[in-house]
């Protein structure tokens, strides 16, 4: 693996590590503490993630064209790890007694601020590091996997954390923001490596990097592809999260149900399968760009969501925890299809140096659009007819989108031939 050699590899690695740290940290125990600190009921919730989500819609069509623009230059970079950088007093010091005054505007003003730092911010980071691994010469996948490596770690450390003081998730979570700050001012830019990504296309010279209203229609759109993937995005991606926001909830219910525990214990023990999953996540990934070269991206992504389908569709008719815990593993395997694939799909099929745009639209916005939907939505179904039926609704919808999706997409095969013949392998 030849990206191992590269210094620079290792300071995005990093930077992947503590970004995505802060985001499980949030993902595995903001739901608990809603609930549990917070007294958040599940409706509420749900409106906390619709929040983000609105929010993230309404940011990242901004953000992605203005990303294309900078290319290299770390501007919005660093915003999203200022805003990182406050969570901790935020939360403890005005989103909690704000919550406890009125539960809307405190689910409004949380998720709002949410989608600044995760919902929203997310996309610019994906964006940054995966022009910075073409123009540096590493392979984004590769990674990608400390942001996995990130995931498992904050899980475990967090699930002591959270049992100690649940508050204190927050205060790690401005931790990584810290040294996030550091790390990006740590890479130096140069000339050459801002040409490399901004003129990744050139055959015997730079390309037109100027992004035309034509260009732009033809990459979104007017791109049939492009509206496939939209689809596909949204029965995979969104829907992910969705399932997520609150099966921590859902896994301790059962856990206290089938008198394995109190409901502590069962977050706990939560805490540390999300661990072993993330790790396995991990390692699934330093094979999986590999995998995808060969199959191709679009395939890696029908992958994906049909893996989703199953587990959804599993955790609605599971009897116990073991099961659940093992449904909850089969999640390492899809986190890798998606990332990997998802990247190497815009890279193939759309303009490169449109790569931060259809990746802001057709991935983030996309995904944002679906996740302000079913959110609330989802939260009152889990309040009026319980976990499985929500899920089981849920994995029907997952279904027809993906069909919908993958129907609509252009297979990215050629260009894998086109550059096996070509003698290298496409980033």
């Amino acid at each position: 693996m030849k990206s191992l050699r590269k210094p620079i590899f290792w300071n995005f690695g990093l930077l992947y590590f503590f970004y995505f740290a802060t985001w499980q940290l949030s993902a595995t125990f903001l739901p608990m503490w809603l609930q549990d600190t917070a007294g958040m009921n599940a409706t509420h919730i749900g409106m906390l993630n619709t929040i983000a989500a609105v929010g993230a819609l309404i940011l990242q069509p901004i953000f992605g064209p203005l990303q294309d623009k900078l290319a290299l230059r770390k501007n919005l970079f660093y915003f999203v790890v200022i805003c990182i950088l406050f969570l901790g007093p935020l939360f403890n010091w005005v989103f909690l007694p704000l919550i406890h005054t009125n539960e809307i505007v405190g689910a409004v003003a949380a998720g709002a601020y949410l989608s600044l730092c995760l919902n929203g911010g997310v996309g610019i980071i994906e964006a940054y590091n995966e022009r910075s691994s073409r123009a540096y010469g590493f392979e984004y996948g590769h990674a990608r996997l400390f942001g996995s490596l990130a995931g498992a770690c904050a899980s475990f450390v967090g699930g002591y954390m959270y049992s100690a003081n649940p508050s204190s998730i927050f205060w790690g979570m401005t931790f990584c923001g810290a040294v996030l700050i550091v790390l990006i001012s740590l890479v130096r830019v140069p000339k050459d490596a801002m040409e490399r990504a901004e003129g990744v296309d050139a055959e015997g010279g730079e390309e037109d990097l100027a992004i035309s209203k034509d260009d732009f229609a033809r990459n979104t759109w007017a791109n049939r592809s492009f509206w496939g993937l939209v689809l596909l995005i949204i029965g995979s991606a969104t829907m992910y999260d969705v399932f997520d926001q609150q099966f921590a909830n859902y896994f301790s219910k059962m856990f206290v149900e089938s008198n394995m525990g109190t409901l502590a214990q069962g977050e706990a023990l939560f805490a540390k399968v999300v661990s072993v999953q993330i790790l396995l996540e991990a390692f699934f990934m330093l094979f999986m760009p590999a995998l995808i070269n060969k199959i191709g991206a679009k395939t890696g992504l029908i992958i994906y969501g049909t893996i989703l389908f199953v587990r959804v569709l599993g955790c609605a008719f599971i009897p116990n925890v073991p099961m659940l815990i093992f449904w909850r593993l089969l999640a390492s395997l899809e986190m890798p299809f998606m990332l990997v694939s998802v990247m190497k799909y815009i890279t193939r099929v759309f303009d490169k140096k449109m790569s931060a745009t259809v990746y802001m639209y057709g991935f983030g916005t996309a995904k944002q659009i679906g996740v302000s939907i079913f959110s609330i939505a989802m939260g009152a179904m889990i309040t009026g007819m319980g976990f499985k039926h929500a899920y089981l609704a849920l994995a029907i919808v997952i279904a027809v989108l993906i069909i919908l999706g993958s129907s609509l997409m252009r297979s990215d095969s050629k260009v894998i031939r086109s550059t096996a013949a070509k003698g290298s392998v496409a980033d």
